[in-house]
């Protein structure tokens, strides 16, 4: 059985809060599958509204620009991200096997049976394979930094840094580790699918190779 459960957004990243209705959570849905499908560059809000069967100016009711839904979308997977790894670790006592299992969460995005009504957990985790850079490489990063739109990621991060020292408290750099993992977890899963001559996984194409690499890599680091 899913357990259906809500993850509370920033209230800077949207103009008027789409979980409310009916017709926001079909713009959230419908954008995540859209910016999918045809790539954030060629994503509007004109071709969102048709896709609702609204007009351009309720999508903007809901979101300034296309960034701002897509800092929603980025959003709320990290938080859901979280939730997933501390509900996947909160009874395990070993970091070793925590490391693990994060590593496990980062690569495969279905393992747990916890969804939103609306968002699909291995379409928000497309959407950060393939676009998840584009939220914050920007020239008003340290505005939107300053509003503390990135704090789930920030908190992400933490947490996995936290077990990082649980395995060895001396390791020095728990947080650039921690946050080089994440993003080369999605990178080279990204590469494998696209890019296979920039990883090792060319022939396979398999996570079990990825996992097995980035396990090796982490822990031969902190060793």
């Amino acid at each position: 059985m899913d357990v259906i459960f809500k993850i509370k957004i920033n209230e800077k990243i949207f103009l008027k809060d789409p979980e409310e209705s009916e017709l926001g959570r079909k713009i959230v849905k419908n954008g995540l599958l859209l910016i999918n499908k045809i790539g954030f560059e060629n994503f509007t809000f004109k071709k969102l509204a048709m896709s609702v069967k609204t007009t351009e100016a309720t999508v903007y009711r809901y979101f300034e620009n296309k960034h701002r839904l897509l800092v929603y979308l980025i959003t709320w997977y990290w938080s859901y991200l979280e939730h997933k790894v501390v509900f996947n670790t909160n009874n395990i006592s070993n970091p070793q096997i925590k490391i693990k299992k994060i590593i496990e969460l980062l690569i495969n995005p279905t393992i747990t049976g916890t969804n939103s009504e609306y968002i699909n957990e291995k379409d928000a985790y497309d959407l950060v394979m393939q676009e998840g850079s584009k939220a914050y490489l920007t020239n008003h990063i340290n505005s939107d930094n300053k509003n503390q739109l990135f704090k789930p990621y920030k908190d992400l991060c933490s947490r996995f840094a936290n077990i990082i020292l649980e395995q060895n408290p001396k390791y020095k750099y728990p947080r650039s580790l921690a946050t080089t993992i994440i993003e080369m977890s999605h990178s080279q899963k990204f590469f494998m699918k696209n890019l296979p001559s920039l990883t090792d996984f060319s022939k396979e194409k398999t996570e079990k190779k990825l996992i097995e690499f980035l396990e090796h890599l982490l822990f031969q680091t902190i060793k």
